[in-house]
């Protein structure tokens, strides 16, 4: 306990899910917490996004661990409201030291299709370079920028024979690997001035977008209407361990990790929590 006491953690889409479990676990560790989720859905995304009331839950639960929580609705397509939510909470618990850019969205078959591809793009890149880019002017020396990527961003096939042509799908592939080259330049950028940034890769998690009408269609393109159980099997094929997916914590445990003095000079890393999901699609190299 208290591997990042006294430190504030700024954190995009953190309403539920994986958000939400980061936010949990950097306050179990003794973190305050600004968190900012969109609280509504998207046409193009065919699934529920989080709820106001999903937002409030997740103050809750920071609260019961005794740390303070800044709750605010933003989207992080618009970074005029990301600015305002920052500004906000820096102003109300006094600094900030951890960015967990953690916001995306999956609108595989989404439409209008093209619709699909902009909304993913500017979420999972562009929203996650806005985070980042408000934050900033706040960190100094010793803070932690950590961007949630997707194992996707490194497989070495493209989306398309996943999940099929839409757009939206093709585009949530093409902003995760954009992300990991941004965070990587961004890392190389901030090092002088002793700020680390780095890119966590997911493999399948436990969350309302894994467990999706969507993605199980994306799973079980043979099917009309697959459910849960007609999909999950094939979820293994994404892990070298035999497991279809992780928990939510097992990418918190490394959040905290990275956010934490404990990884005090790790620094421009593509850091995976993907049960070697790396491993079955490429060799070793340098």
């Amino acid at each position: 306990m208290g591997r990042v006491e006294g430190k504030v953690a700024f954190i995009t889409g953190a309403g539920r899910g994986q958000g939400r479990s980061h936010a949990v676990r950097l306050a179990e560790e003794g973190a305050d917490i600004i968190a900012v989720d969109i609280c509504e859905d998207l046409p193009t995304v065919g699934y529920k996004l989080a709820s106001p009331e999903d937002l409030k839950e997740t103050a809750r639960l920071v609260e019961a661990h005794g740390r303070r929580i800044v709750a605010l609705k933003a989207d992080v397509r618009d970074a005029a409201q990301l600015k305002d939510a920052v500004d906000r909470g820096v102003a109300e618990l006094g600094r900030l030291d951890i960015v967990v850019a953690q916001a995306g969205i999956a609108p595989l078959h989404g439409e209008p299709a093209l619709q699909a591809w902009i909304d993913v793009i500017n979420t999972n890149l562009i929203g996650t370079m806005n985070a980042i880019h408000v934050a900033i002017p706040h960190l100094k020396e010793g803070a932690s920028i950590i961007a949630v990527g997707s194992a996707a961003a490194l497989m070495n096939i493209p989306m398309s024979q996943t999940v099929g042509t839409n757009p939206g799908g093709n585009g949530y592939q093409v902003a995760k690997r954009m992300l990991a080259d941004f965070v990587h330049e961004l890392g190389r950028n901030l090092a002088p001035r002793g700020i680390r940034s780095n890119v966590l890769h997911p493999t399948n998690v436990n969350t309302p977008m894994l467990m999706s009408e969507p993605m199980y269609k994306s799973f079980r393109p043979d099917l009309e209407n697959p459910t849960r159980e007609d999909a999950e099997p094939g979820f293994a094929v994404q892990q070298a361990m035999p497991i279809r997916y992780v928990e939510p914590v097992d990418i918190s445990n490394t959040v905290v990790f990275l956010a934490s003095d404990e990884a005090r000079y790790v620094t421009g890393m593509q850091m995976r929590v993907d049960a070697g999901g790396y491993l079955k699609w490429h060799d070793f190299h340098k």
